[in-house]
C-alpha cells in the first residue's frame, strides 16, 4: 500500500520570521516529519500549494478534490489549515468516491517545537489505513466524518457539530 500525501500549507509549514515578526512559509516539513516519526509506509510527498488556509478560495479546493480524483492512490492524507479545513473537507466529501482521504492540520507550527502537527500526522496516516472510503478530519487523536465537523475556534479544538430539532 502506497499513501499520497497532499501538502496544502497551513500552520504545519508555517516558520517564524524573526526580522519581520510574522509566521510565514519557505517549504514544507512533510517530509522531514515522516522521518522523525520512523513512518514505514510507503508514501509520496505531493506538495500543492503552501497557503493559510484562510486565504484558501473555491479555486484551491478544486484543485485539491482534482489531485485526489486524478490519483491513482486510494489512501490520500491532506494537511491543511485548521481555519478551513471544515470547508475543503465538504468539497471533497461531496466530489469525491471510492478514495480514503483524510485531512488533518496542527494547531502550532511544527517548527515550534511543541507542536501537535506530528501526532496528527502520524494519526491521519493510520486512520487514512484502517476506515472505508469517504472523506474524513483527523485531530488530536479523533475522527470526524466531513458532514459532521466544526471548529471549535473559542476552544481551538475540532468538535462534532450540534445537531438541530430539525436534523
Amino acid at each position: 500500500m502506497r499513501a499520497l500525501v497532499i501538502v496544502t500549507g497551513g500552520t504545519f509549514d508555517k516558520e517564524y520570521d524573526e526580522l519581520r515578526g510574522t509566521l510565514s512559509f519557505g517549504r514544507t516539513h512533510l517530509p522531514e516529519m515522516l522521518k522523525l516519526g520512523r513512518c514505514r509506509l510507503r508514501t509520496h510527498v505531493k506538495t500543492l500549494m503552501l497557503k493559510d488556509s484562510l486565504f484558501m478560495t473555491m479555486a484551491d479546493r478544486r484543485r485539491i478534490l482534482t489531485l485526489c480524483r486524478r490519483s491513482p492512490e486510494s489512501r490520500i492524507v491532506i494537511t491543511h489549515g485548521t481555519d478551513t479545513m471544515a470547508e475543503t473537507a465538504a468539497v471533497l466529501g461531496r466530489g469525491l468516491s471510492g478514495k480514503t482521504v483524510v485531512l488533518t492540520g496542527a494547531m502550532r507550527p511544527y517548527r515550534f517545537g511543541s507542536s501537535d502537527g506530528l501526532f496528527n500526522l502520524g494519526s491521519a496516516l493510520s486512520f487514512a489505513q484502517a476506515l472505508p472510503p469517504g472523506v474524513y478530519i483527523a485531530m488530536n487523536g479523533l475522527i470526524f466524518t466531513w458532514d459532521d465537523v466544526k471548529k471549535n475556534r473559542r476552544l481551538g479544538v475540532f468538535t462534532r457539530r450540534q445537531k438541530t430539532q430539525a436534523q
